[in-house]
Parts: C-alpha cells; sequence; structure tokens
C-alpha cells in the first residue's frame, strides 16, 4: 500500500476544453424545497464564524428494517441557498467515523465561491451517536486520559496493560449500548441520510465527503444511485481494505509523513538548531520518546501521549512549526512546556473526542470482520513496526477494542458502481491517513469518474484549504456537473502548495482556510 503516483511526473495539467458534459438531467436546476420539509423545521442556530447557519431534528428508525420501531434523532444543519438557480441540497461529511457535521455546513459554504455556494441548500449532519444527535454515544468517558501505558508493547506487563484497556472499552459499549450498537455501522447511517433526502423534499442530492466521509458517500451511491445528483469525494478511503488492513496500510504512509517533518525540521536548522541530517533527527525525537515513556512531561505526557501529539501532524502540515519548536524546546533546553502545550493542543482527547472515539470504533467494528485471534494482531503489527514504527502501535490499540467486539460484522460494501453521473475526487499523493492508491482504486471502480491529484501534496483534505487548482476544479463541477478528462491514471494534476516557513506570528499559521479544515476533520479522520 505504499504505492506512489510516479506516473504522474510527466503528466500535464489538464487544460480548458477536456471536460465531459453531463447528462441534462444531472445539470438542471432543482425545483425549491417547501420552507418546512416533511419533519424538519429549520431554526437560526447561527455562530459567529457562520452567522446563517440554521438547525433542525428529524426523527429516524433505529432499525431501518423495522420503520415503526424504536426512533433516534438526527441532528441538522443548513445553510439555505439564496439565488434563483437552486441545485438542490449538498449534504456534508467531515469524516471520522464519529465526525459532527454541523459547522461543517458553515465551513464548507463559507469556502466555496459565493456564486456557487448560493445555489444550494449545504446540509451538515450528526450521524447516529454522534453529537447532537441521540443518543449519542460516549462507552467510557476519559479513555484516553493521560498517562496512558507505553503503546509499543515491549514487555508482557506492558501488553497486559494495553489489552486489558481494549477489552474493557468494547465491554463497556456493549454493557451500555446493547440495544444500538447492531445500528451503529455504515449502511445504517446511509440510510439515515436518505431519510434526509426524503425529509427535504428532494427526488436527488449532491454529496460532498472527506475521508471516511468518502466511503459512506460510495455506499450511499451503491445503495442508492438514482438518488445522486453530484457526488464529490476528497482524501478517498480504500474500499477494498475496510477496516483492518486499510489500518495496516496507513502506518507505513504516516511513518513516511513522520519522517517528511524530521526532513523539513533539518532544512531549517538555523530556527530549530536539532541538526541537517533527517536520521539523526528522528533518532532524537525517538530518544525524546524513550525519556517520556520514563518520566512523562508535566506527568501528562508519556509515550503514548506523544504520539498522540505527533500524529495530527502527519494529516496536516500546517502543525509542524509548533510541533517542531515543542521537539527543539525539549531536547535543546529541556523545556517540557511547548511540548504540554502541544499536547493540549493537538493530542488531548476532550469529551466530544470521546464521543467521537465511541462512534469510530462502533461503526470500524461492525462493518467489517477483525481477527479475533489476538496473535494475528500481534504478527501483523510487529512486522508493520519493524518498517514504520512511528504509529504502528498506537494506530493497533486504536482499533484493539475490534478484537473483543459484542456485536457481529458485516460485510463490506462493494461501492463498484456504473449507474452514476460523473463523480469528482480528489487525492494527494502522499497523504497518510487515506494513502494514494485509495483514490486510484475508487476511480477504477466508479464508472465515469474522475480523479484530480495533488501531486507532492501531503495534507489529508486538500479542497477548500488554500489549493486554487484544486477548487476551480470544484467550483467548476458543483456549477455544471462538468468534470476534466485526461489520459492515464489521473484526469487532471495540481502542484502541491508548499510547505510552512517556522512561526513568525503564531495567528499566521492557526487561522488559515486549512487549519480550520483539519479542526473539523479531527484528529483521526
Amino acid at each position: 500500500m505504499r504505492k506512489r503516483a510516479a506516473v504522474l511526473c510527466g503528466a500535464a495539467v489538464v487544460v480548458a476544453g477536456t471536460f465531459t458534459a453531463v447528462p441534462a438531467d444531472a445539470s438542471a436546476p432543482q425545483s425549491a424545497p417547501p420552507a418546512s420539509a416533511a419533519g424538519v423545521t429549520w431554526k437560526k442556530c447561527g455562530t459567529a464564524d457562520y452567522p446563517t447557519l440554521q438547525c433542525a431534528s428529524l426523527k429516524v428508525p433505529l432499525d431501518h428494517a423495522n420503520p415503526r420501531g424504536r426512533q433516534i434523532t438526527l441532528a441538522l444543519s443548513r445553510v439555505p441557498h439564496t439565488a434563483k438557480k437552486y441545485q438542490g441540497p449538498l449534504l456534508v461529511n467531515p469524516g471520522g467515523p464519529g465526525g459532527s457535521g454541523l459547522t461543517f455546513a458553515g465551513f464548507i459554504a463559507s469556502g466555496l465561491p459565493k456564486a456557487v455556494a448560493a445555489q444550494y441548500d449545504v446540509i451538515g449532519f450528526d450521524p447516529r451517536g454522534v453529537g447532537a444527535s441521540k443518543p449519542a454515544l460516549n462507552c467510557k468517558p476519559g479513555f484516553f486520559n493521560p498517562v496512558r501505558p507505553d503503546s509499543v508493547p515491549s514487555t508482557p506487563a506492558i501488553e497486559r496493560a494495553n489489552l486489558e484497556r481494549a477489552k474493557s472499552f468494547a465491554a463497556a459499549c456493549g454493557r451500555k449500548y446493547a440495544s444500538v450498537l447492531p445500528y451503529i455501522d455504515t449502511i445504517s447511517a446511509v440510510q439515515d441520510m436518505d431519510s434526509i433526502r426524503r425529509a427535504l423534499g428532494a427526488k436527488r442530492i449532491n454529496y460532498f465527503g472527506y475521508s471516511y466521509g468518502t466511503y459512506l458517500g460510495a455506499v450511499y451511491a451503491k445503495l442508492f444511485p438514482h438518488q445522486v445528483r453530484r457526488l464529490v469525494l476528497d482524501s478517498i478511503v480504500d474500499p477494498t481494505g475496510v477496516w483492518y488492513d486499510d489500518n495496516l496500510g496507513q502506518d507505513y504512509a504516516f511513518n513516511d509523513r513522520h519522517r517528511a517533518l524530521m526532513a523539513w525540521i533539518a532544512k531549517y536548522d538555523a530556527t530549530y538548531k536539532l541538526g541537517t541530517d533527517p536520521e539523526k533527527i528522528e533518532a532524537k525525537w525517538y530518544a525524546m520518546r524513550a525519556a517520556l515513556a520514563k518520566k512523562p512531561a508535566g506527568g501528562k505526557v508519556g509515550a503514548s501521549e506523544l504520539e498522540d501529539t505527533y500524529i495530527p501532524g502527519g494529516y496536516y502540515n500546517g502543525y509542524w512549526p509548533y510541533l517542531a519548536e515543542a521537539f527543539a524546546a525539549y531536547v535543546n533546553s529541556k523545556n517540557a512546556d511547548p511540548l504540554i502545550d502541544a499536547y493540549e493542543n493537538f493530542g488531548a482527547v476532550d469529551a466530544s473526542g470521546d464521543n467521537g472515539y465511541s462512534i469510530y470504533a462502533s461503526v470500524q467494528c461492525r462493518d467489517a470482520s477483525w481477527p479475533r485471534d489476538w496473535r494475528q494482531w500481534q504478527k501483523d503489527n510487529w512486522a508493520v513496526y519493524e518498517k514504520a514504527p512511528f504509529m504502528a502501535w498506537s494506530n493497533a490499540w486504536y482499533n484493539a477494542p475490534c478484537a473483543f467486539w459484542p456485536t457481529g460484522s458485516l460485510k463490506p460494501v462493494n461501492i463498484a458502481n456504473g449507474k452514476l453521473p460523473p463523480a469528482l475526487l480528489f487525492q494527494a499523493t502522499n497523504d497518510a491517513a487515506t494513502p494514494y492508491e485509495g483514490g486510484v482504486t475508487v476511480h477504477r471502480l466508479l464508472a465515469g469518474s474522475s480523479l484530480v491529484v495533488e501531486e507532492g501534496g501531503g495534507n489529508h483534505g486538500i479542497t477548500l484549504s488554500g489549493n486554487t487548482c484544486l477548487d476551480k476544479y470544484l467550483a467548476t463541477y458543483l456549477t455544471d456537473g462538468k468534470v476534466p478528462r485526461g489520459g492515464g491514471e489521473a484526469d487532471a494534476v495540481c502542484k502541491a502548495l508548499p510547505d510552512p516557513k517556522p512561526l513568525t506570528a503564531k495567528a499566521a499559521s492557526t487561522s488559515s482556510r486549512g487549519a480550520a479544515l483539519h479542526r473539523l476533520l479531527g484528529a483521526r479522520s
């Protein structure tokens, strides 16, 4: 799963005129929805950032096979269309599984060109069990409180401690939510999406999802192909590896991104004074990890918490200057305060994070089968660790409750589809969370889709975060449904944005669209 888009290096950026026309019914304006569609009454809930945001709730069956049975509540949000030309609802999802989509609607609407956003009702939603939807799951509050056992099971005692944590989390979910867990899965969430469509009075929906949201959208398109008008997928899950194999594949890609951070620090030795050899800088990072395993910084940043702090750097390089400063202060000045601050900002898990993780585990453990024999996990993860140690065991323990999950599992959905209008896919070549080959695979499986690649990009979630080349393709598609067509693996190629520079004014690094997007996508989207 470590293949990269070598073929793209000689590819030309797709030029004007190489766009595919869309079927007439896929680009035709839609009828405006009634002010209050069936079961959905919108109320103002604007924020300082998103003043036009509206909120509503919708009852759906816990079990869609028993529509008259127990009902649960979905929380919805909307930024309403303002243009005369109305293109229908645009459902948006930030991933996870477990990501809240309520303020995400505001982010998407504000990030698109005004003339484009004005043509859509941008609809956010908290998937079942998430956030403001009810019931909201929180299996074991404080599960990630520091200091946790070292993630690397270098002794039987450390391995037992981590195993007990994983077993206890699965057992707690089973005790608290026995009647709910069998219905927390991607297929049920997709059926909820179609309930939202019907409640909005829409014949078809437009959909825009990031990360896990790409799998959610692809499964919706598979189960409800004739209800899809437009489909945008950004940072694409490989649907052939859900979920055990995909997580193993992530480990190699995150190791590569961590090494990219080390090389970036070496480039700015004048600032960080950690050396000019990336391998030696990496050795210093692992020495810092070993020291924290023995003596956690501030009583809260041990080895596992250090990993939690630096893993977000694999998602978004905008965090690199902060992570580099914390690393340098600890090594060069024996000052752990910046490291503790970085943990609080990037690694610590609050109540919403507890909820998000509960849904993450519930969906992934239910969606597909996982090895129930721990010896298989040992064999596979030690093999990964030998080549890619940065996140191997941290990721293993994050998913380990699935080895003991109290429900049975479903079969992954084959998302291959020849019944859709052209879909638009976005993928960075060096994305760690959803490695590049996932985008290539889905491009192949969705007939008529187009793949736009960010060559050399390593961030996870690449549209609406500053790359105008990518955003032009997105805006064109949402305006008239046209997609680029090229030869070979990708239909269009955009250059990646440059890596950040060391901090000069912190406000400049934390107020960007990219930073806002990655706060909404979450730490392990």
